[in-house]
């Protein structure tokens, strides 16, 4: 094609956009959000960037490599103005909070910055670039913007509900509050309709989410107000889910009757993501995290208690300023006796504004390196030998997807653990069905089957697919 052939069809197809997301899955969310409001627009999503006329990049700031990450891409994306002059690029999520106007000086093509608790604004964003300004939407609304029947939904198995938004906490290592803003809660009333829209949608699995999930109250409800045990209670009743989960949950705030719900509720997944950070005492002291290791300990029981099934995975931050080899050899004898199902192990990242660079010395970099490694070489066996009680049983496989090797599928088991088993004859399994699968193997982070049995109720076939780009793809919100 011609130079002046292939600028005309350009101008002559629909608007396109590209959104490529990094981080947890309230960032996914978000994403859905954003495509939402743009396919309202009559904008159309596209998987090739080179195609798009409006790229927006959902950014994540937990860790610093992530935040590097969103600049590179930055540098690259900013190369196809060149042969679309009208391109617009934008830069949303949590480093876009936290940079502010410094993205726009930083990276000159930047069209405009939107935090994630403007989302909602994405069209207005859109309107002031048009009339020639740099649009920068940050801050926190005291309200959130929820509109479920704008949200683009992936069209593929989970449904995703944000429940509270922001965090309290002020974790010393944590920039969560400064991206994300303080806690704001959604009515239940709100929730429940959501979860209702979900099932009729077509979804089987609801997922609530939260930077603090577990800390829901209702809004203007007080100390006596329902909590997240009377919400978990509601949700689980909703005719049709299948699968409840909650990311992300905060240890000191998990109370008995939320413990209560897990065993009241077969629906409920005998799934726990539960942060612990450290496993030593001062080490969570310096965090700020509020609880001690024995009341971890103490709460890992009580679960364990409610529902004997129940798999736990967690967050572990290794090299934590002023962590001993003592400290250390705390954490891993935690991860050796809790035996996680599955865990989430990172370096210490200084943040900007976070207090932890002043409260103790620097680790060595290869020495945190070492320890990191370390508990993963301890980590794996766990995995590969609490996978191997599966072998010989047959478990109820919600389908995600195509496995890596042609032919296969894969899917997650209620307690979230990923298997891969092979097409019966010519016919896949559709994403969000459920298969009867029989392990036949166990390795340390999948397990492999072979389908048994009729697959449960189809879900509609018209549901349509977002397309959004993931990086780094999201284990669980931060906390």
């Amino acid at each position: 094609m011609n130079e002046p052939n292939r600028g005309r069809a350009r101008a002559e197809r629909p608007r396109r956009f590209f959104v490529e997301t990094w981080g947890c899955q309230m960032n996914e969310l978000d994403s859905q959000r954003l495509s939402g409001r743009l396919m309202e627009e009559g904008m159309l999503p596209t998987r090739e960037p080179s195609e798009a006329d409006l790229i927006l990049l959902n950014s994540c700031s937990v860790r610093e490599k992530a935040e590097q990450k969103v600049y590179s891409r930055l540098g690259v994306y900013r190369q196809l103005k060149d042969e679309n002059p009208g391109l617009l690029i934008g830069l949303c999520g949590c480093v876009a909070q936290e940079a502010g106007e410094r993205a726009l000086k930083r990276v000159p093509d930047l069209d405009f910055v939107l935090g994630p608790a403007r989302v909602g604004e994405i069209l207005d964003v859109l309107a002031e670039r048009r009339r020639g300004k740099r649009p920068v939407a940050t801050g926190f609304p005291e309200t959130l913007d929820h509109d479920f029947d704008s949200i683009s939904r992936d069209g593929s198995y989970k449904g995703m509900v944000t429940i509270v938004e922001g965090c309290n906490k002020n974790c010393t290592f944590c920039i969560v509050p400064l991206t994300r803003g303080p806690e704001r809660s959604r009515t239940l009333g709100e929730i429940v309709a959501e979860v209702r829209h979900l099932v009729e949608y077509g979804f089987r699995e609801i997922e609530l989410l939260g930077q603090t999930v577990n800390h829901w109250r209702e809004p203007g409800g007080g100390e006596d107000g329902p909590d997240f045990a009377d919400l978990l209670d509601a949700v689980a009743r909703v005719p049709g889910v299948e699968r409840l989960r909650f990311v992300t949950s905060y240890p000191r705030d998990f109370t008995p009757r939320m413990v209560e719900q897990f065993a009241r509720h077969d629906n409920i997944s005998p799934y726990l993501h539960l942060p612990v950070q450290s496993g030593s005492n001062p080490v969570l002291q310096r965090m700020g995290r509020g609880y001690s290791i024995e009341s971890y300990y103490e709460l890992v029981a009580d679960l364990r208690r409610a529902r004997p099934d129940i798999a736990l995975s967690t967050d572990l931050i290794i090299g934590f300023p002023g962590e001993t080899d003592e400290d250390f050899e705390q954490t891993l004898r935690l991860v050796t006796e809790i035996e996680f199902g599955s865990l989430f192990a990172f370096k210490y990242s200084p943040r900007p504004g976070t207090a932890a660079p002043r409260l103790g010395e620097a680790v060595n970099q290869a020495i945190a390196d070492e320890r990191l490694q370390r508990i993963f070489a301890a980590q794996e066996p766990i995995q590969r030998r609490l996978n191997r009680r599966l072998v010989g049983t047959e478990v109820e496989v919600l389908v995600t997807g195509w496995g890596k090797r042609p032919g296969t599928q894969t899917g997650r088991t209620p307690c979230h653990r990923l298997v891969h088993f092979p097409l019966e004859g010519s016919h896949p399994t559709p994403n969000g069905d459920i298969a009867t699968v029989k392990i036949e193997e166990a390795l340390a982070h999948s397990l492999i089957g072979r389908r048994n049995g009729e697959i449960g109720a189809t879900r509609p076939t018209d549901v349509p697919s977002q397309l959004v780009v993931l990086r780094d793809a999201p284990t669980d919100a931060a906390s």
